[in-house]
């Protein structure tokens, strides 16, 4: 099959291989890729891979095999899924704890938006708890946390204002719900209940002096990628007793929340932000994008693959090393395929306020 690896340039983050098809666990299905979605943090690990990194954790496709152990969903499902890595590759081994089915109202291009960005948002809000009136402060809200947020805040009766870099963005944050849009965080008119800070750097102390007495600030990334310096005696100037939290959203099972997304795009409570869809072909170019901040919302890469493609065989021994893959667009296109061995470390997880 083919796989998209790192190379270690910034140009040309990635680049096709050929691999074998994973073989997968007694819990993992087998899934053949339709469309996967790159978040901003794994740009970030690309800039200095680690040996054996297999970028990917945000996926949807088609179940080929089912997992041995008889749980998860069976083959011929439509599904959206959260491996740990591996996911850009035209065959993804996930866990059945890490997938949702898609009903056929919902494309795998829209599904392929929801994990990394999706679970954040969902399990930022419960860290921030009941929101129902309480004034909420999001910043670097134009990325695709951002905007799941932000509906969902909404939604549950925040009145929430928001950070981005130009009004353009902040527009379709608007139309989301947010009650105004500001583009610093100084020019945000405290104080709030809730502070969701994610730009960290200097920002951070300016967004913790937002927050009421006893407020909550959640610190959940550093999209500056610059470390944040906060004063212990500018802090005793401004409101007492603050509590600020570290948030990372990692920490499998993600089939329930998976599932949950799924539910509220369905019922069109939930709108997937994708300011870019391309063919994985032109993958490297759309991660340099990603990276330096010129797409809003998620970007999604599609495959080719679709439901009549060649499928591998559904049981462990009738597949064979042998097989590849046929599936993908525009295979003439791309530069020769290297082969890289033993790639098989675990992804870390990644945060960051721009999914």
């Amino acid at each position: 099959m083919r796989q998209l690896i790192p190379t270690g340039d910034a140009l040309r983050p990635v680049e096709f291989t050929e691999a074998p098809q994973p073989a997968p666990g007694p819990h993992e299905a087998l899934v053949k890729v339709e469309a996967f979605a790159p978040n901003r943090g794994e740009t970030f690990l690309l800039e200095r891979p680690a040996p054996g990194l297999l970028p990917g954790k945000d996926i949807a496709g088609l179940v080929v095999q089912a997992a041995a152990d008889g749980s998860g969903p069976g083959i011929g499902a439509r599904v959206v899924g959260h491996p740990p890595h591996g996911g850009w590759a035209e065959y993804a081994a996930v866990p059945t704890h890490s997938l949702a089915v898609l009903p056929d109202g919902i494309d795998s291009v829209r599904a392929a938006a929801l994990p990394l960005a999706g679970i954040t948002a969902l399990r930022l809000l419960r860290t921030a708890g009941s929101l129902a009136g309480a004034r909420v402060l999001l910043t670097g809200a134009s990325g695709g946390v951002g905007h799941y947020v932000t509906e969902l805040a909404a939604a549950a009766g925040a009145e929430l204002t928001v950070v981005t870099a130009t009004p353009e963005r902040g527009a379709r944050l608007a139309e989301l719900g947010a009650a105004e849009v500001v583009h610093e965080v100084a020019d945000a008119r405290g104080p709030y209940d809730v502070v969701l800070e994610s730009t960290g750097g200097p920002h951070l102390p300016v967004a913790v002096s937002k927050v009421r007495p006893g407020g909550l600030v959640v610190w959940f990334g550093q999209a500056s990628r610059t470390p944040a310096t906060l004063d212990f005696f500018e802090l005793l100037g401004g409101p007492e007793h603050v509590t600020i939290r570290h948030f990372h959203y990692a920490g499998a099972p993600y089939g329930r929340d998976l599932a949950a997304l799924v539910r509220l795009v369905e019922r069109g409570r939930l709108h997937p932000e994708i300011g870019r869809t391309a063919d994985w072909s032109e993958t490297a170019d759309v991660l340099v994008d990603l990276r330096e901040r010129r797409v809003r919302g998620k970007a999604v890469l599609t495959t080719g693959a679709t439901r009549t493609a060649e499928q591998p065989a559904t049981t462990g021994a009738a597949r064979t090393a042998g097989h590849i893959a046929t599936a993908g667009a525009t295979r003439t296109a791309d530069r020769p395929a290297t082969t890289r061995a033993n790639r098989t470390a675990e992804h870390p997880a990644t945060t960051g306020a721009t999914r």
